[in-house]
């Protein structure tokens, strides 16, 4: 790792000598191509001098007098006329006459386009772009440039067309540089110099178009326009690369939404969108097909699609359930049950064990209750019960169990614990079973727990029959992708037997968990149909006794915040439709506050109405945080070493999400990894991660770049949410790339796309079991304050 750490340094260190070679070579060019130009101009300088000199000699000389003679007399003085003195003379001077008249034609032609830098600043933007495409405007100037040898005589008409829009983008940068260029870096500082070059280079020549150019200024002119041509080509390269990243995102984006819409048919959701993102993927296909050519545009697209479709799959496997066959072999298919009052708790805990008490201290309950996992599987449908906390905290619950017991042995309750244990592990094994089998009857009776109580009471209870029966039991019920685990456990040579309860209880907690998910795939879909008017059952039990005061509260801010932004954006004039103030911008606006914010989300903090969501909502700010955090110490860096702050840095975006923020250093290796940092800019980048990681630490927001950050992803996942209809939300999607990568946030794209669709789905599943309740409070603010137009979406 060493070895290609520095030969990546090495290599990054090359990079950079050889940009400044080059930077220095264009100097050399430059200084050169100004020296030959004073050279030539005070060649001409002298030759106008001299030539006026002899003009005003003539003049004064003094006629010589003569006599008066009569003006009959006067001799007549006949014009003299010249006279090739063959046809070869005659024809120079005929061809040169025609080459004169087709130089002065081509010129004014070009100059009765208004092609100059005053007239280009002037115009808008997007009039001079529309005259760039006028072949009139491409036909003179690709005639300018054949006549002064700035294109080949052999070149083709695309050559030409290409060649007379790269000539003419040097007016377009010089007079409409925010317009063209993404920013102010070394490269678009080069490209500007290159191009006021070339056009002083060209004013003289095409100014005085009655006299032939000499050879010299053409050969300065063929070489300034070569190098912008050169600078231009570069830096079109570059910018077409961060153009082509950000449409394929947003190429993937619109398919992502297409993926989860596609299977909707009974709310015809799918038809609604179908059509939108169609039209958009049709015109981003179009462009990038003409930056980077339909071969390459078709291969890009496929490979990002299945990536994005398989990072999809894997992100909502990844921690869930083990990837492989997880039924388990002992389960059956168990009926589906429609009644929403009759769902039979799935919860595997223990009750009355000191072991479930420890356990439940630790990592909490090992089964979510049934009205969290109904609301989960409303949010995503392919929810099921995650193992990841208990798998990450694996050695804590075992230590956790094994002290809890040693204590009890210490204190002469080792036979309860170990009568408990027993009671417990038959509990858990039963309800892996369907009754009636002979598993079932073979764990009631080996697990007896009288049989068992009297054994640890007489002394001649056996761990080793105990394990030996475990061992042998557990490959019949455990799923195939357990079987590794169940392995382990049986080859586990350890001879502490408190240590191997623990483990096995453990192990017992997976299998619980498997047959859990089992059981709720299985159900799922009537799970689902009746979840709203499961959750109206569950929260009005829950809630009958009071008003819903925090959820009041809330929605008071929220309007108010709302008021307060609309009385900002009005103009004074007649209010439209879209200045209403409507309970569903009233709703959007609270949520979004409620999430896009850094600070710790305290329990009162949170609606009744969104009690459930409280984990993910507190999920969601934590990763806001880093969100911002990497994504300001990333745009710093952009900005000191001037790169573009559309480029991609996804690799070093990676490998900061698992740092510390803690640990500077690392985040300043990461960025090393990729570019060599001078020590001047290292040390100033340096102090700024200080800074922005202190924010981090203290959940808070005070940086300027992180609060600017913070409140452009705010805008962004407003502006996402409140679009009502189907093509403002595949619009807003389809353009999501392009604004979260002007702001800053190339690298969390997909990250802060996902966040939305879950959101949304909360909204929508709030708003459908809480309905009325909205409704209520709605109904009270119009009674004391005056109407809200409409009322809460699917209330």
């Amino acid at each position: 790792a060493r070895e290609r750490l520095l030969a990546q340094v090495a290599s990054n260190c090359a990079d950079e000598v050889k940009r400044a070679k080059k930077v220095a070579e264009d100097a050399r060019e430059k200084k050169a191509a100004e020296l030959l130009r004073l050279k030539e101009d005070m060649r001409e300088k002298s030759a106008e001098a001299e030539r006026r000199r002899l003009l005003l000699q003539q003049q004064s000389q003094r006629r010589p007098r003569t006599g008066t003679l009569p003006s009959a007399e006067e001799p007549k003085v006949l014009a003299r006329s010249w006279k090739p003195r063959n046809e070869r003379e005659a024809a120079m001077v005929i061809q040169q006459a025609w080459r004169n008249r087709k130089r002065r034609r081509i010129v004014s032609e070009f100059l009765e386009l208004g092609m100059n830098l005053e007239n280009v600043q002037q115009t808008s933007f997007e009039a001079v772009g529309g005259r760039f495409s006028d072949e009139n405007v491409l036909d003179s100037t690709a005639k300018l440039l054949r006549l002064y040898g700035l294109v080949d005589e052999d070149a083709d008409h695309n050559r030409e067309r290409i060649a007379a829009r790269t000539f003419l983008s040097a007016f377009l940068v010089l007079a409409h540089p925010a317009q063209v260029l993404s920013k102010e870096g070394e490269q678009e500082a080069d490209l500007i110099e290159k191009a006021k070059s070339l056009l002083l280079c060209l004013d003289p020549i095409i100014t005085n178009p009655s006299s032939s150019p000499s050879r010299s200024r053409l050969e300065l002119l063929a070489e300034v326009h070569a190098s912008f041509q050169t600078a231009f080509n570069a830096w079109k390269d570059r910018d077409s690369s961060v153009l082509v990243e950000t449409m394929l995102a947003q190429f993937v984006e619109l398919d992502a939404i297409w993926q989860s819409v596609k299977n909707d048919k009974d709310g015809h959701v799918a038809e609604d969108y179908r059509e939108g993102i169609q039209h958009n993927q049709t015109l981003l296909l179009a462009r990038i097909k003409r930056l980077a050519g339909a071969e390459k545009a078709m291969t890009m697209i496929k490979e990002a699609i299945r990536k994005s479709r398989k990072a999809n799959r894997s992100k909502a496997q990844k921690g869930k359930f083990p990837s492989g066959d997880a039924r388990p072999r002992a389960a059956s298919n168990p009926a589906v049950n429609t009644d929403t009052t009759a769902l039979t708790p799935l919860e595997a805990t223990v009750a009355h064990t000191t072991v479930e008490t420890a356990e439940k201290r630790s990592i909490g309950p090992l089964v979510p209750d049934n009205r969290t996992l109904i609301h989960e599987l409303a949010i995503n449908k392919e929810y099921r019960i995650d193992t990841k906390p208990r798998t990450d905290m694996r050695d804590n619950v075992i230590q956790t169990i094994s002290e809890k017991m040693r204590r009890g042995f210490e204190s002469n309750y080792g036979d309860l614990f170990v009568v408990a244990m027993a009671e417990a592990i038959r509990e858990k094994l039963l309800r892996l079973v369907a009754p009636g089998k002979s598993l079932y009857i073979l764990i009631s009776e080996s697990l007896d727990t009288e049989i068992i109580a009297n054994q640890v009471k007489m002394g001649s209870f056996s761990y080793h029959k105990f394990f030996s029966f475990m061992n042998s039991l557990l490959p019949k019920i455990c799923a195939p992708v357990r079987d590794a685990e169940v392995k382990s456990l049986a080859e586990d040579s350890t001879e502490d037997p408190i240590e191997r309860l623990a483990k096995l209880n453990y192990i017992i907690d997976l299998l619980s968990i498997d047959h859990a998910n089992f059981t709720l795939q299985m159900n799922a879909p009537a799970m689902i149909k009746n979840a709203t008017e499961y959750e109206q059952q569950c929260f009005a039990s829950v809630h009958s006794k009071g008003p819903l005061v925090r959820t009041s509260q809330w929605w008071s801010r929220a309007k108010t915040r709302t008021e307060e932004e609309m009385t900002r954006r009005s103009t004074g004039t007649q209010p439209t439709p879209a200045s209403r103030i409507t309970p569903d911008k009233i709703y959007t606006r609270g949520l979004v506050d409620l999430t896009i914010d850094v600070a710790e989300l305290h329990e009162t903090d949170l609606p009744e109405t969104l009690e459930l969501d409280l984990n993910r909502l507190r999920r969601m700010r934590t990763d806001l945080q880093r969100i911002i955090t990497i994504s300001a110490i990333l745009l710093t860096a952009k900005n000191l070493m001037r790169r573009d702050v559309r480029s991609q840095w996804k690799e070093q975006a990676q490998r900061m999400w698992d740092i510390p923020f803690e640990n500077s250093q690392s985040f300043i290796a990461a960025i090393e990894s990729r570019y060599a940092l001078p020590p001047n800019n290292k040390t100033q980048l340096s102090g700024t991660i200080e800074r922005i990681l202190l924010d981090g630490r203290n959940r808070q927001a005070t940086h300027p770049v992180v609060k600017v950050l913070l409140q452009k992803i705010k805008t962004h996942v407003h502006t996402r949410l409140s679009a009502s209809s189907a093509d403002e939300r595949v619009k807003a999607a389809s353009t999501a790339s392009q604004v979260l990568s002007s702001s800053g946030l190339p690298e969390f794209v997909v990250q802060i796309g996902a966040l939305i669709d879950e959101l949304q789905k909360v909204a929508e599943v709030d708003r459908e079991a809480h309905g009325k309740y909205y409704d209520g409070i709605i109904e009270q603010e119009r009674n004391h304050e005056g109407p809200i137009e409409g009322r809460a979406a699917g209330a």
